[in-house]
Order: structure tokens, then sequence, then C-alpha cells
């Protein structure tokens, strides 16, 4: 059976954006057939076929257009750091409640905020163990299903603790929440009393089942990082950490070697430049200056990429879940040139993922997104109406309309009363 909700007859559909621009300063028609990008060609060249399609009614020649003149056309983004069992918790009196039924519906609620943003998948952290046992994790595994084509969701099983006494029980309810259907090992090396023991009872566990690691770390520690790095030297399906912001406290030269025994090892890093997670205590309020040096990450060859982190919940109660935010402080901060600044929320981001590379040309998946404005620059600053299509299909609307008051008294100002035509 097939993965889309709606089957073959989604599949073959055929969908055509018109007049789309692209990074590159061209003008577009993008046909989409299913969840791959069909063909890319000049404004109108591919009008014809699909007007005939359509004209013929269902079937697998059905089709689409939407008009998106004015409108940037990008690979969609991925949040690849997200706490959806945490999320849309900042106004709870007390602790967040491990309810199964409120659990699901504040994590689909959630991700359908990411996906509103643009997002086509995200991977979540979630509590397991102590006295949350898997409930959290159960309740997130149900939303997923209950997101399948709308988004796509993966699920990092986190523990506090995997040494000591209390170690032997963290180690049992990880490898159910595996069985389960967790997609990574998570963990927080920096809130065990055996840091390295930690990771490496996470990096063992993931080896053993075939998953990725995923760590929460300040990896303000150099000796203990170059531990990690070592244990994760050629592991597959592949490692990341993060925020890694405490390596902007050290000092420089140390935070360089730091960063060269990550890229040398393979280890990813996932930026958080909103601020704010739930997974590390020391990213708090008011632990906002504390960022990820992505500059020297990226000098150094590890490869970075940038998510969300908190969602409105106690570590950032104002946290939005959205990608290009973090694309704008990123470029805003001076680490990212705008366009490399995008690529670390979608490309990059979906690299960590292990998901196929996105690329607006024909054979590549069709997880898109649409931004009105002309430039990444303008995206990042105004990024308002946006289409976003997951599969091929057309999966969320955000449109904007700024209005001004009425100009009569003085005509010479002739402010529109909308910019642009929505698609």
């Amino acid at each position: 059976m097939s993965d889309s909700p709606r089957g073959t007859a989604a599949e073959t559909a055929t969908l055509l954006l018109c007049g789309a621009r692209l990074t590159d300063g061209r003008t577009v028609d993008v046909r989409l057939s299913g969840p791959r990008i069909e063909a890319v060609g000049t404004a109108g060249s591919l009008a014809g076929p699909l007007g005939a399609a359509a004209r013929q009614g269902s079937g697998a020649g059905t089709g689409t257009r939407i008009d998106l003149r004015g409108y940037l056309l990008l690979p969609a983004p991925a949040d690849p750091h997200a706490h959806l069992d945490l999320a849309l918790t900042a106004g709870c009196a007390g602790p967040p409640a491990d309810d199964v039924a409120d659990v699901q519906r504040r994590a689909t609620e959630a991700a359908l905020l990411q996906l509103g943003h643009g997002a086509t998948a995200v991977r979540s952290h979630v509590r397991v163990g102590d006295v949350h046992g898997l409930r959290a994790l159960e309740a997130v595994l149900q939303a997923r299903r209950a997101l399948r084509g709308l988004i796509d969701v993966q699920v990092v099983a986190v523990p506090r603790l995997l040494t000591g006494a209390a170690g032997a029980d963290g180690l049992d309810v990880l490898r159910d929440a595996l069985k389960m259907g967790a997609s990574a090992v998570g963990g927080c090396p920096d809130l065990d009393p055996d840091p390295s023991g930690h990771a490496e009872a996470v990096v063992a566990l993931a080896a053993e089942f075939g998953v990725p690691v995923d760590l929460h770390t300040a990896a303000d520690d150099p000796a203990r990082l170059a531990r990690l790095a070592a244990m994760a030297g050629g592991l597959r399906p592949g490692v990341a950490l993060g925020p890694c912001h405490g390596l902007g406290t050290l000092p420089r030269d140390a935070a360089m070697r730091a960063a060269e025994r990550l890229a040398a090892a393979g280890v990813s890093v996932v930026a958080l430049p909103q601020g704010g997670c739930s997974g590390v205590e020391t990213v708090r309020r008011g632990a906002a200056g504390l960022h990820t040096p992505v500059r020297l990450l990226r000098r150094a060859g590890v490869p970075v990429a940038a998510g969300s982190g908190a969602l409105a919940d106690l570590a950032n109660p104002v946290g939005r879940g959205d990608p290009l935010e973090a694309a704008f402080l990123l470029a805003s901060y001076g680490e990212c040139e705008p366009l490399h600044a995008y690529e670390l929320i979608s490309t990059r981001a979906r690299a960590v993922l292990a998901l196929p590379e996105v690329r607006v040309e024909a054979g590549f998946p069709a997880e898109l997104l649409a931004v009105r404005g002309e430039s990444v620059e303008g995206v990042l600053a105004l990024a308002y109406s946006r289409v976003v299509i997951h599969h091929g299909r057309v999966v969320s609307r955000t449109s904007a309309v700024r209005e001004f008051c009425d100009t009569s008294t003085d005509p010479a100002l002739d402010l529109p009363r909308q910019s642009h035509r929505e698609p």
C-alpha cells in the first residue's frame, strides 16, 4: 500500500507551478508528477500538456495549475531539532502533563504549525524513562501516523540517565522505545554523572539497532568532545550533536581544534539560533546570547544544519518553530550569507535527517516552498505568504494581505491596497 493518504491518484496527479522565480534569477514553470519534479522549463513552456490533461478530467493525467508569479520557489525546509512532546506548554501552571491524548494533540498542532511555516519534515526529540516512561513517545508516534502524507516526522528517544544504578533502567526503556518505532537514539550526556559512559551506551545501542545518534550537548568540554568524536567516527547512519553553543565560549584555537575533530569523525552539528532547548538545561531563558559558532564550524568542515528547538515551551515561551526565522537570525548574526543560511534549514537539514536531496530540477523530490518575494534576502526579511508542497501536492497555504488606510485625502501617495495578487 502507498504511504500517500490519497493512494495512487495522488501519486500520479500532476501539478504545474507557473511563473515561479528561482534563486538564480530565472522565471520558470515547474511540472510535478506525483512525488517528483517531472520538468522545469522557461515560463509558459510547460502549459500546453497540462492544459490538455486538465480538460480531459480525472485519471492519471489530471492536473492543477498554480500561479506563482511574484513568488520565490525553494527546496522545502526541514527541522532537524524539535521537541513536539513539550511544545505549546509555555502557559502551563506546572510541569507539562504526560497524558497521551494531550501530548498527541499538542504534538500534532506543533507539527502543523511547522508545516505551515514550510517544513515538510521534522525530527522531534522525545523524553523517555524516569517518571515519563514511554507515554510521551507513544503520543508522538500516534501523531506521526496521523500526520502521514502532510509532514514526515522522525522521533528521537531521549533518556536522561544511562549510567550508574539508574542507568540499567534507562537502557531497558531506550531499547523498548526503539522497538516501538523510534527513528534514532538520543541522550543528554551533560546531565549524566558519567557523560562519556552515557555517550558510549548511546553509540553502542545505535550500532546494534542500525539507527542514527542525535545527542543534546553544550559541547563546552574539549576533552569530552574529543572522546565523543572518537566513538562516533565511522558510525552509520550518522551522528548529530546540538546545540553545541558551548563551543562559542571556548578560546578560538580550542574551538577550532574541537571542530576539526568533529569534521574528521563525520559528526554533524545542529545549531538553534532561535535560542532555547528543552533538552539542555543550560540553554534557557537568559542564555540567548550563547550562539553556536556556525561560521567556525563550517570553516573546519563540519556539516552544519539549523533547527528551531523550543516551540512555545518553558525553554522559549515565544518559540515559533519557523525555519525561515532560524535562517534570518543566522544571517543577522553574520554567521552565514543569506543563501547559505537558507541551505542550513533545507539542504543541510535534510542531510542530517538522511532524506534525499532536493533541487528545483527534474527528477528530484517535489518538496518545495514558494514564498512571496524576489530573493532569498527578501523572503527571509518578509516571509509572509507561503505555499508548501509535500510529495508533489499542496499541503499548506498562508496568505498575507497588507492594506493601508484610505488615501483619498492625499492621492499623491498612491498607496496600494494590496501589493501582489495571490496565487
